[in-house]
């Protein structure tokens, strides 16, 4: 088991909150967006893009980057906050979300937004990408890994599976898919509108090594990412147990908060949840 420095863990937990910043101040300005599933994958995109992707915001089509796939693309806002903050964008930018005209729509645009590798959206298509990226670098003899993330009401769609069968087919080992198990979705609990235990047997099934973790644990996202580079012959599925709109009270685990946006007074009691004063 690696051991976890903690000033990492410290930087990395003061980058998710700066990034929740962000998802809020975006949400809130453009009076739309997906704040439940943003803020639940924040812990978890911040990690990979300030400590685990090898990637250059000053050459992002860098062939030798690593590639990350927002399968759940309606929770860009927390991808774009990590671009952001990364550098691959300027912040101002931010605060255009779902404007007319921006590069930033309320789905990832590939054909606009630098570091966006997929165009995402269609839920359940994530996987299928991913795994064509991880076999092409196969192929290609290349040494990057891809990252996908999945929501976890997403994993209800067949094609979700036919990818996991194909990535156990090709031994793709250089491929993680990071499911953001918040037990929510649009239309309510997961439980209530499919469920999806036993998750970890039907991964293991599905040929994949699988890990369970706290998903707002960066000591266990770190450790999680590192025990799956080590893994050979198969891909492996992270189950990252998390809390829709976690960070801020009344968002956390209430199924109206998939998709709407904060009031002038839930922002300001947001933001000083999250250490703005």
């Amino acid at each position: 088991m690696m051991d976890v420095n903690a000033s990492i863990v410290k930087y990395l937990e003061e980058q998710a909150r700066l990034i929740r910043i962000d998802i809020l101040d975006m949400i809130y300005k453009a009076k739309s967006g997906h704040p439940g599933g943003s803020l639940s994958a924040a812990d978890i995109v911040t990690t990979l893009y300030f400590n685990e992707l090898r990637v250059d915001p000053a050459n992002p089509k860098w062939p030798d980057r690593d590639r990350f796939v927002l399968s759940k693309g309606h929770a860009c806002p927390v991808m774009y906050a990590a671009l952001a903050e990364r550098g691959f964008l300027p912040k101002e930018v931010l605060s255009t979300l779902r404007q007319l005209g921006s590069i930033l729509q309320g789905h990832p645009d590939m054909k606009k937004v630098p570091g966006v590798e997929m165009s995402t959206g269609t839920l359940g298509q994530g996987l299928s990408v991913g795994v064509g990226m991880a076999l092409g670098g196969k192929l290609d003899k290349k040494e990057f890994r891809v990252y996908v993330l999945l929501g976890d009401g997403e994993t209800q769609e067949g094609q979700v599976w036919e990818a996991a069968m194909s990535a156990s087919k090709y031994k793709l080992d250089n491929l993680t898919a990071i499911v953001d198990y918040n037990r929510l979705q649009v239309d309510g609990f997961v439980d209530d509108v499919m469920p999806l235990e036993p998750l970890v047997l039907k991964w293991e099934a599905f040929g994949w090594h699988v890990l369970e973790i706290d998903g707002h644990n960066i000591a266990e996202i770190l450790k999680a990412l590192s025990e799956a580079k080590n893994v050979k012959h198969k891909p492996t599925c992270i189950i990252a147990h998390t809390i829709k709109g976690k960070g801020v009270s009344f968002m956390e685990n209430k199924p109206e908060w998939h998709g709407k946006a904060p009031n002038e007074e839930q922002y300001k009691q947001a933001l000083i949840e999250l250490g703005v004063h």
